[in-house]
């Protein structure tokens, strides 16, 4: 293994267990690593502008990179952007990526007040952004910030909308984007509900796939990674030499539920094993080509795929359980076996009560007292 890429996995490595060992305390900065992987595998950074508005300690671009090369593509076709407001973290994240050779237009400061990214058209945007981030601008502030261009300014009670038109105003026409937010934001009425309907009627949402709790070293809530896509219609693309047929999503969203998929990862984490990112990969490309050489079905309690008008019908929710079919599990239980069951416990309990009162009244009378 050559010396850089052995610095690297020891960088990363000794990351990854200070967030754990932090946990709630310093852990924000670090997103974990089969969830910034799963990330990659959905939305096949292989070459263009990428971006991460809020980078922590960069891991999003160091798999990106892995992605590329795990894939036999051109690192060299593939350009940096980010940004991050923590000082530390932003040392940490420029020194992540200079031990790997990774070159990056990383700047200082606060995305929302100080976007050292205007301009930015970017091909791939992968995030982590705080969840649920409370008082991020006064009430007179960034009320004509042209990020809001065509939709409600985003609430100054919760940014989470704030991140979601960050992103969308950066992405390229054929741009998609990777990110996580809490799950509250799939329901959120008000403002926030107006803009979620409008990113739906205008076709920017492609998938919102649902996690585990305790993923995080920081939170131990289930989260969601939402799919921005700005182009969905038919199309050709070459991907890393490669022809790939896209068919027409438009006015698709498909909803994945992983709540019950991962494996035991530091006695009390959860991550998802390779095996596992690769089966979420194909379900979610398969949607996305279905018809050219690829299939895709609907599946109870997994992945299904839901109309515009379907989700209109939903008060344009996007809690994925609204969508997906979950059997009804009391259907699939023998109530008169159960009964039967309970009784005899039920019986051998009460048998049990009455030794114990008796040996107990028992010793009482040894001891002269009567009860």
């Amino acid at each position: 293994m050559p010396r850089r890429n052995l610095i690297g996995r020891v960088y990363e490595y000794f990351l990854g267990k200070f967030a754990i060992a932090e946990g709630k305390g310093k852990g924000e900065y670090y997103t974990p690593k089969s969830i910034v992987n799963l990330i990659a595998e959905l939305i096949e950074p292989y070459d263009g502008k990428i971006y991460d508005p809020c980078c922590g300690s960069g891991g999003m671009f160091v798999q990106s990179m892995k992605f590329v090369k795990a894939h036999h593509g051109n690192m060299k076709n593939v350009s940096v952007y980010g940004q991050e407001n923590t000082n530390t973290t932003f040392k940490l994240a420029r020194m992540n990526l200079a031990i790997r050779g990774i070159s990056a237009d990383i700047r200082q400061g606060d995305t929302f007040h100080n976007d050292h990214h205007p301009d930015l058209k970017a091909d791939y945007i992968m995030a982590n952004p705080p969840f649920n981030q409370k008082d991020w601008r006064d009430a007179n502030q960034l009320t004509s910030d042209p990020r809001w261009s065509g939709y409600d300014v985003p609430p100054t009670s919760n940014a989470n909308y704030g991140w979601i038109l960050n992103i969308l105003s950066k992405l390229s026409t054929r741009g998609v984007a990777g990110f996580l937010l809490a799950n509250g934001a799939l329901s959120a009425d008000g403002t926030e509900l107006a803009i979620r309907r409008k990113l739906i009627e205008n076709d920017k949402v492609e998938a919102i796939i649902i996690l585990p709790r305790n993923m995080f070293y920081s939170t131990d809530i289930s989260v969601t990674l939402w799919i921005l896509n700005n182009n969905k219609k038919a199309r050709v693309e070459t991907k890393n030499g490669e022809e790939v047929h896209y068919r027409d999503r438009e006015g698709e969203v498909l909803f994945i539920d992983l709540r019950q998929v991962g494996e035991p990862f530091e006695k009390k984490y959860i991550q998802f094993s390779p095996e596992q990112i690769r089966d979420i990969a194909d379900t979610y490309h398969h949607w996305q080509r279905a018809g050219y050489e690829q299939t895709y079905h609907n599946e109870p309690e997994y992945c299904y795929s839901a109309t515009r008008q379907e989700i209109e019908q939903k008060g344009y929710s996007l809690v994925p359980s609204k969508y997906i079919e979950f059997l009804n599990r009391d259907e699939q239980i023998d109530f008169d076996a159960k009964m039967r069951e309970l009784q005899t416990d039920l019986r051998d309990l009460l048998k049990q009560e009455g030794e114990s009162t008796k040996d107990l009244k028992d010793l009482f009378d040894k001891l002269g007292y009567k009860i």
